[in-house]
This record gives C-alpha cells, structure tokens and sequence, in this order.
C-alpha cells in the first residue's frame, strides 16, 4: 500500500495563501506550493488560460489549485486583483516587463497595495538585461542553457531532451526562490520581489556545467569538447535478451564486483583499473567483455544477480513498462486518479512524502471560475529565530547536519547554506563522500568546491559509540538532518526520524535515496543515469535516427538529470517543514525518492500513454501541435539552432521575417501539421545559410521563439547571464586556478547574493565545531582524534609543538 494523501490542513505549507497568475511551464511552481499544503489560487482571464488548449498539461499543473476569473487588464478586475493580493502571502506571476505595466501588475503596485507580499515574476530570461523582451520555451531554453549541445550522437544532429524536464527545473527553482523570500517576509515583515529566469534555471539546474558533477567525471577531460561528448563510456547500454540495461561503476567496491561477475579477466587485474579513467580509456575492450556477458540473459535476471553482487544495474524501460511498475503503484508514485473534470489518468503523484503522507494529488484542476474569491486567516507562525541583521541571508540562524553525499546530497545542503544556514558537513574518512574523487586521489575538485560551499566540515565516525553520542548532542540544538544513503542506513545508525525527534521534537529530517524507503526497488542501488532508465525517460531521450535496438540510440549518457533538481525538489520540502514547524511547534520526516522527480517530469507523456497505451513515441526533434519546431541546422561547423512555432500568429512573423512562402494552405496548425516534412525542410533550408546568432535575432525580433544551440564555454559570455551577472568566481586553496559558479538562484530585490566560502576540506572545522558546539576541551577532542571518533585533516593534536 502506498503513502497516503491526506488534507492540505496538515501539511507544512498549510494556511500559506498564493496568487497564481503565471502561465505554461510556470504554473509548475504553484502546483508545487499546492502539492505542500498551500492555498493556490489560479486566477484566470474571462475565456480562461490558453493553457487550456493542452487539456493534461494544463489540469497537471494546476491540480491541488482553487480556480477564480478575474481580469487584469480591466479596471475592475486591476482592482478586484489589488484587493485579492492585500490578503496573500506570495503572488507569482509570468507577465513580460512590458505587459506587467500595461495591466498595472508591476511590483512596485503591487507592493504598494501589500508590502509584505512576496511578488514572484517567472519569465523566460528574466526581468532585466538585453533578452529581457525575447521569448522561449522548453526547446529553444533547452539550446540556450547548454543543455542541447552535450545532448544526441557525437557527429551528429543534437537531441532534444524529453518535453517535461525544462519545465520541472523552473518551476522547483521559483518554489525554493519563493520560500525563501516568505521565510525573511516572516523574519522582518517586508515583502520582495523575485526575479526568476527560465533561462538561469536551466543554466544551473538542469545538470549544471558549473556545478557539482556526478562522480563519473573523474573520467571525463578537464575541457568542454566541442562536439557532443560520448556518454557511452561513462553510463554505457548494453543489450540484453529482452531489450537493454544501464550500469554505472562508479565506486571501486561496485568495479570489483563487476570484475568478479566477468570471471575476473587477466587484462583487468590490474589494480590500476579500481580508478573510473583507466576503465574509460579502455572501454573499447571492457564493454564487448561485459556485453556478452550480458546477450543471453533477460533484464530481469541481470538486475537480479546485479543487486546480488552489488552492481548498480537498471533496464531501460518504456513509458508502458513504467506505467506497469509494482513499485511505483504500491508507493503512490503512481496514482489513477481524475486531475480534471471527467478526465481521469495514471499520473505521477508528486515529488515527496511527509511524514508518511504523500504531497501530491488531493483534488483534480478547477474548472474555469469554480471557485469563490477570498482566503482565510494566516495562521501564526514563530521560526523561533531571532531578526534578521543586516546583510544575514534569509536562512541564518538554522543549523543543518549535512550527511548528504554525491550531487544530490552536495546540492541540497548548498541552497541552504547559500541562504545563510550554517550547514556542517559531516564526513567519516572511512566512507568518504564519492564527490571529493581527484584524479590525482587528493586535493579539491571544482565538483564538491562548487557542491559544497558555504558549508563547514566536521570529521565525525557516526559508526561508534562515542560518534552516535557526539552527534546526537548535536541534533540537540539543530534543525535539520539531511542524509541520502540506501534506505535503512539512518535507522541503522539509530538516527530514525522518531529516534532523532525524541532528542530534539522540532527537528526536520531529509532522508532520500534513488527510489524511496518503501517499495519493492527500496533496496536497488541508484544514480541520476539509473533513474532515468527505470523511469522511461532515457527511452525518450533516444536517437530516431539509429536502429533501435542498438545501444548507441540512448543520447542521455552525459547528463546525471535528476541529481540536482531532485536535490533542490526536496530543499523546498524541507524548508516547507522548517515553516510549518513554525505553526505546530513540531518537526518533520521529508522523503524524497529521486525516482519521483523524473516521473513528475514526464506526467504528461505519462498520462497520454496510460489513456492510450502505446502511442508515446520516442522524443524527436518535433514537438506536438507546434510546426515547425525542433533542431534546424545553421551555416559553420556543427552549428544548430532550435526554433518553436507555437501558433498562427507565429507563423505569420516567421514567414515574413523569413521570406518563407506564404502558402495559404499553412497558415493553419492543421495544414502545417499534415505537411510537416515540407515546411520544416524549407525552414533548414533558410537556416542553414545563416550563423545561429543571425538566426535567433531575426527570429526574436518578430518574437518567435529561437536560440542558437550555446555551448558550456559560450556561456560565460551569453550577453544575458553577463548583464544578469549569473555567474561569480570561486577560489580554493586546493584549486589551482578560480573556476565560474552559479551566483544565485533567482534575483531578490532586497536578498543578497550568496558568499562564497570555500569547501572545507575533511574534517576542516572539527576543532572548532567540537569546542564551540559540544563543548568540549581542546585535550578532549586531542583524545577523539586519537581514538579516531573525530578527525581533522592534518591537524596535530592541540600544543604537540
């Protein structure tokens, strides 16, 4: 039996009261906000959103919502609105700079009517800089954000991600940006302004070029290769009897079984092979090895006997396959359930769990104007954390025990101590974290320098007697846990949730693992690139153009999606429990199954293969209704552009920006979808003599959506992110040169940017942490060094000379 749904009343967000105006891809951070408890209020226009249109699309990302109209471009609607926002917490908004003036929505408005409203503005590149005005959607932010070019086979067309994956990045980024706003409103009692890019969402969150890196990238050159890079090599396919697996050998434990399942061959004995680069160089002759190993067994038997030997081991499974999962359905990843009127569909239920509750689908979308306007009362809420000083980040005061690990642990500890939390770090040199991986097997890497900044470092063996005690006396006057080891491992330890909160009844505990403590695949090991495979989406993100069957067709073997949006999907329920202990006095289990994230991506497809089982072909580079659409090629070498034609009116700019002919027959969606072929064949033909940049200015000046496919390197110098100053630089000691980071996750009008303290090294922070926290001596913690209970990077015991 799965988790069960229960009243929004009970869950963190509870009494939390949104405006929601924002339209498509957007709407997902008001759905989010909903799935946790709060009172969404999807306000439409009198003909109601053209969202609409996409009858699944739009009831998934509005379920959870109450529905009102109203109509801001009115008087009395502007009024009805400023009168509705003098009673919200949070307003989010997708209005263009231009249009946010022309109905009278600016910030300035809105807080004049509200100053303690958080005023959320989610636009495709931002409310500011020389692309403010340009227009998207998921593909051509897809070009734009880097992610296409390490997408598709190398020497080849790129490949677009699966529709779905764009859309949760930016919507799980305005949520945490959201919450983080209305914790310093709570703080202080004066609102903000929220200035969310789609296009710095993607940059920093979809898998990040700038950003902590899977632990395959011990493998992989220093260098961004121009071309798509071969991910075969780092998350390789193998054919199967029945179809195909993933395998990701990453740790040497998971390397040694894997030499042990091949019959242990002479020309891998040597030791040299435990290190990810050595087998990358010479998987010309490991793969074939394991590849028939692998031909005559079907993909159940081989994750059977991977599970047994440990070797992290997944199938590639189709939407249909996924639908049919037992795991998912008895958890309640899974639901059938009506997510609008009459219409009913298995769809993925939401990303988490709290407190064994699933946060997810309660009630289908409204219909248009269902409900009444209005909220209630806002409950009192006590953070019990002292004003905010000048200049703290909003999250400063909260201390966060962080025994996260690899990208998803690094990144969910991060956004919290970017805000301001004092987030300790805590290592045990016996099982280091696979993220501090070097080639040279010491030092720092940019992966956990980006992973892990702002954060201290306390060297602690959680495995001893002395270490549970030590750090069960810190859990005293914490407030958050976080941990993401295989399911069982805090329990082990005797760190449960009901163990931790007998200490400290206030405490928030974040326990996440691939998929989930409960289930049939509770105890399967897994990564981003294992997750991907068991949740259909590296059957999407596959190559029409290669034969099937062939093992090269899967394109997502250089991403570790969804690493760090899973991390930052349960960063937001975190610190929706941290608010909501605010109004209960009392603390919160927040599970987080990254295996949830992925398939809150696909809902849609997922939904449409439930009602019609089958019919979801693998993604191509065309999309839907929208022709033409997808990856056209541009004039130089291996250079591409991404161009999306929404609608009619669309059409109309392109073909006379374009010279294209004006054929009566496509000036309808109808006749551009029957001759699909032909138009998308005459665009190419225009685009292929222009470089992207012509392209997209052209394109964006009549604005329809276009972006030249921008490659990792070019984004340091994107005149957006460098007028948005997107990027800062981060320095380390241990690095021999300083290397670009994310600068922030969305804009705050009043909200600091984050500082950037360097990654501790192991163990950097011990000393200090264990006088100042735990109060003891300096000769005190010499005796647990020496035990070895604490450690410290080479740090002599305290007066040894």
């Amino acid at each position: 039996m799965g988790e069960t749904s229960i009243g929004h009343d009970v869950l963190p967000l509870a009494g939390l009261r949104v405006i929601d105006l924002a339209e498509g891809p957007a709407e997902s951070c008001g759905r989010y906000l909903a799935d946790l408890g709060a009172d969404v209020v999807r306000v439409e226009p009198p003909g109601g959103s053209t969202g609409r249109a996409d009858a699944i699309g739009f009831a998934l990302r509005n379920v959870n919502k109450r529905g009102l109209v109203l109509d801001p471009d009115s008087a009395a609607g502007a009024g009805d609105l400023l009168r509705l926002a003098g009673e919200a917490d949070v307003l989010i908004e997708s209005f263009t700079h231009g249009s946010a003036a022309e109905r009278g929505a600016t910030p300035e408005r809105l807080h004049a009517a509200n100053p303690a409203l958080v005023v959320v503005s989610i636009t495709d590149f931002g409310r500011t800089g020389p692309y403010r005005d340009r227009v998207a959607g998921e593909d051509v932010l897809a070009a734009a954000g880097g992610v296409l070019c390490r997408s598709g086979p190398p020497g080849g067309t790129p490949l677009l991600p699966p529709a779905g994956v764009v859309t949760q990045v930016v919507g799980v980024h305005a949520a945490w940006a959201a919450l983080v706003a209305y914790v310093k409103r709570l703080r202080t009692g004066v609102g903000e302004h929220v200035d969310v890019s789609a296009l710095e969402a993607v940059v920093h969150g979809v898998d990040p070029a700038f950003g902590a890196q899977g632990t395959a990238a011990a493998g992989r050159a220093e260098s961004f290769p121009r071309n798509r890079p071969d991910g075969a090599n780092f998350y390789p396919v193998f054919r199967c009897a029945d179809g195909h697996v993933r395998i990701c050998l990453l740790a040497r434990r998971q390397w040694r079984a894997m030499f042990a399942w091949l019959g242990e061959p002479a020309e891998f004995a040597d030791p040299r092979f435990d290190a990810i680069p050595a087998r990358s160089a010479a998987a010309d002759r490991l793969h074939p090895l394991i590849s028939e190993l692998f031909a005559g067994a079907t993909c159940d038997e081989l994750i059977a006997e991977g599970t047994t030997r440990g070797v992290p081991i997944a199938g590639m499974l189709t939407l249909d396959d996924v639908l049919d999962v037992d795991h998912f359905r008895t958890t309640g990843s899974l639901v059938d359930v009506e997510i609008a009127r009459d219409l009913w569909a298995r769809v993925p239920s939401g990303y988490v769990t709290v407190d064994g509750h699933r946060a997810g689908v309660r009630t289908r979308a409204p219909e248009l104007g269902e409900h009444r306007p209005g909220f209630g009362a806002a409950p009192a809420r006590d953070l019990g954390l002292p004003g905010l000083s000048n200049g703290a980040g909003p999250l400063s005061g909260l201390r966060v025990l962080d025994l996260g690990v690899i990208v998803f642990g690094a990144e969910l500890g991060r956004l919290f101590a970017d805000q301001g939390a004092d987030v300790i770090k805590v290592e045990n040199s016996a099982f280091p974290d696979g993220l501090r991986q070097t080639r040279t097997g010491g030092g720092m890497n940019p992966s956990f320098a980006w992973g892990h900044r702002n954060k201290r470092g306390l060297g602690l063996d959680l495995r001893s007697a002395e270490g549970a005690r030590l750090f069960r006396d810190l859990v005293l006057d914490a407030d958050v846990v976080l941990a993401n080891f295989k399911p069982g491992t805090l329990e082990s330890l005797g760190f449960s949730f009901d163990e931790l909160a007998a200490i400290n009844p206030r405490i928030v505990v974040s326990d996440s693992s691939a998929f989930g403590t409960r289930g049939p695949w509770r105890r399967r090991m897994g990564y981003g690139p294992l997750v991907r495979a068991s949740c259909g989406l590296s059957a999407l993100w596959r190559d029409p153009d290669t034969d099937a069957s062939d093992p090269a067709a899967f394109s997502d073997g250089s991403t570790v999606y969804p690493d760090h949006v899973a991390g930052h999907a349960a960063a937001v329920a975190v610190l929706s429990a941290v608010i909501g202990r605010a109004r209960t006095g009392r603390g919160s289990a927040v599970d987080t199954a990254q295996a949830d994230t992925a398939l809150v991506a696909l809902g849609p497809a997922l939904a449409r293969a439930s009602l019609r089982p089958g019919t979801e072909p693998v993604e191509v580079d065309a999309r839907g209704d929208a022709v033409p659409a997808g990856v056209f090629p541009c004039a130089g070498d291996d250079e591409w552009c991404v161009i999306t034609v929404r609608d009619d009116v669309e059409w109309e700019r392109l073909v006379a920006a374009t010279g294209l002919a004006d054929d009566p027959g496509l000036r309808s969606i109808g006749g551009r979808l029957t001759r699909r072929a032909e138009v998308e064949k005459s665009l190419a033909a225009w685009t292929a003599v222009r470089a992207p940049d012509e392209v997209t200015a052209v394109l964006q000046e009549v604005a329809v959506p276009a972006s030249g496919m921008t490659r990792l390197p070019e984004l340091l110098a994107d005149p957006q992110l460098v007028a948005r100053d997107a990027f800062h630089t981060l320095e380390h000691e241990q690095l021999s040169v300083p290397v670009p980071t994310g600068a922030r996750i969305a804009r705050f009008s009043t909200i600091l940017d984050a500082g950037l303290r360097p990654a501790p090294m192991p163990g950097q922070h011990t000393r200090e942490i264990g006088t100042s926290l735990l109060g003891l001596k300096d000769t005190e913690v010499d005796d647990l060094l020496t035990a070895g209970v604490l450690q410290a990077a080479d740090e002599p015991p305290a007066g040894s000379g």
